[in-house]
């Protein structure tokens, strides 16, 4: 930090998204001279259709969420429905067994636990009884084409 600050203030690294991307006030002032719209954001840096894209996507996987949070009101409620289609008692998916069956419940468990609905690895970890690292890395690893039928 200290060589930075010896470099003192440097105009290419001063504006937000939109003035940046563009290049500077004047192209902004030109833009709006023109009656011409772009679309931006401050969090992200890019041209006007990379800022669309990028918005589109977060917006979406907020509705996903949303739609995923409304449908799954609680953990038990997630359990049972995978429960029931892997035909595994709840308590088997709750406990340490390590058995094919059960540890692919688990896996699918812990994905749409953390993955789609955002609950933490940590909250997962203690439902299920195992450590917050296991449920981490079951959430990370190669989705099973199983878990779109939960989704």
């Amino acid at each position: 930090m200290e060589k930075g600050v010896s470099r003192g203030k440097r105009p290419e690294l001063v504006g937000g998204g939109l003035v940046r991307s563009l290049g500077g006030w004047s192209q902004v002032l030109s833009l709006r001279r023109a009656r011409r719209k772009a679309c931006s954001d401050d969090r992200v840096l890019g041209s006007s259709e990379f800022v669309q894209t990028v918005l589109l996507e977060a917006e979406e996987k907020a509705q996903e969420t949303l739609r995923l949070n409304l449908k799954i009101t609680d953990f038990s409620t997630l359990a049972g429905k995978i429960c029931k289609r892997v035909e595994i008692e709840e308590s088997d998916l709750r406990s340490g067994l390590r058995n094919r069956p059960i540890a692919n419940a688990r896996r699918i468990f812990a994905q749409i636990a953390v993955k789609k609905v955002g609950y933490s690895g940590a909250e997962v970890a203690r439902f299920l009884g195992v450590t917050t690292s296991a449920v981490n890395r079951l959430a990370a690893s190669e989705e099973i084409d199983e878990m779109k039928i939960y989704t």
